[in-house]
């Protein structure tokens, strides 16, 4: 089979001298003809969107459709109905029925973009869709039959996700009868003044600006760095550059500022963490580590809320005595027992057995108690609401004020 490089990359873009880049390209023509599935490994920003597009362009399913699905976008609860459908009534929400992408892509082929991110009970159904082409819809028990071809990529290393029990190692195996690897920007970083050039020129046209170009020395700046984020990082840096550079001509020092800053090891500064020993193996464990982060947060804060009501309610419940003891302490025998048949100590033990007699009694009374505002229903409730709000208390059927 003879196929020309050059062509397919005229066709679909795809810049580059490198080797690495091309030998990609040439294994990607021949499997194209062939129904065996592809793995595509590479790191994030590489361009592996684009070699799933060449095979199915160059194979016998051109004329069926084509699908592109990023596992890592999809919500874990409802991937399972969106590769595969779901019957109506099967859960919540599932008015109609649905079909799912792969019976969509029957005929054709289907891209799993981030395979790496699939939770283990979609693995095992898509298994089972690579061995035998069938599937259950979500709610149903009547098995469906596609032809489709999968086609998978992922920026994880799936061997050390197998040995820690994150991925199947049948399905690794299966999905793996032809790998394709990208290269890194870094590892070609011959192309980078090239690609420089397309994005920057590309870009400049479409919004009416003039094109940039660069010294020997900006490109020198370009290629010493180590591109984390590889095609899809200079993409962005030769757009802001464009747009926001007032000159036309670029050198070193007028790049400066617009690359990102890095560590010692090259990799792009991140939020200083150190101390932590935990690592992520992808985004979905960050959220739930922040959920749970949160979660723990509502509970301090109730628990802290409960407690400030509790205490505002005893010291409610202390000012209280503290104002009955106080009115009580403060009435001036002399002035008002001198009138009384009973003697002077027979009232001052009837004031003192009354205190006592409300301070062993203060713990039964709630706040909503101390704080009512309805009608006391005896003569008792009666002077504990006067001795409240500082009015006269009645002692004996006497009125004592202040």
């Amino acid at each position: 089979m003879d196929i020309n490089i050059e062509d397919i990359q005229r066709r679909f873009n795809v810049v580059g001298r490198d080797p690495a880049i091309k030998q990609a390209i040439n294994v990607a023509m021949q499997v194209a003809p062939t129904n065996m599935s592809v793995l595509i490994l590479g790191e994030s920003g590489t361009g592996k969107d684009v070699f799933p597009q060449i095979i199915h362009a160059n194979s016998a399913r051109k004329h069926g459709r084509y699908i592109a699905v990023n596992c890592g976008a999809i919500p874990e609860g409802t991937i399972d109905s969106e590769l595969f459908g779901h019957v109506k009534g099967s859960f919540t929400g599932a008015v109609t029925e649905r079909k799912g992408y792969f019976e969509e892509a029957d005929g054709g082929t289907i891209f799993l973009d981030e395979i790496g991110e699939l939770p283990e009970t979609v693995q095992a159904k898509l298994l089972r869709v690579l061995e035998s082409g069938d599937f259950l819809r979500v709610g149903s028990s009547i098995a469906q039959k596609v032809n489709v071809r999968v086609i998978a990529a992922t920026n994880v290393n799936l061997e050390r996700a197998i040995a820690n029990k994150k991925f199947r190692a049948d399905l690794y195996f299966r999905l793996s009868g032809v790998v394709i690897r990208i290269p890194s920007l870094r590892d070609r970083k011959g192309d980078i003044p090239e690609l420089f050039k397309l994005f920057s020129n590309k870009f400049a046209a479409d919004n009416n600006m003039p094109a940039l170009t660069l010294t020997p020395k900006a490109i020198e700046r370009l290629m010493a760095y180590r591109w984390p984020g590889n095609v899809r990082q200079l993409k962005n840096i030769a757009e802001k550059l464009t747009v926001l550079s007032p000159e036309r001509e670029l050198d070193a020092e007028t790049i400066g500022p617009y690359m990102p800053q890095e560590n010692t090891d090259g990799s792009l500064l991140v939020l200083n963490n150190e101390g932590s020993s935990e690592s992520f193996n992808n985004e979905r464990e960050i959220l739930y580590k922040i959920l749970f982060g949160l979660r723990e947060d509502v509970r301090y804060i109730k628990s802290t809320v409960n407690e400030l009501l509790r205490r505002s309610v005893r010291m409610e419940s202390a000012d209280y005595m503290h104002n009955v003891k106080y009115q009580l302490e403060r009435r001036p025998a002399n002035d008002y027992y001198d009138t009384l048949d009973e003697p002077e100590n027979y009232q001052t033990s009837f004031v003192e057995d009354d205190f006592e007699e409300l301070s062993a009694n203060k713990d039964k009374h709630s706040f909503e108690d101390l704080t009512s505002t309805t009608e006391p229903e005896n003569d008792e409730d009666t002077e504990m609401e006067n001795c409240k709000f500082g009015k006269p208390l009645n002692l004996n059927g006497k009125m004592i004020e202040k």
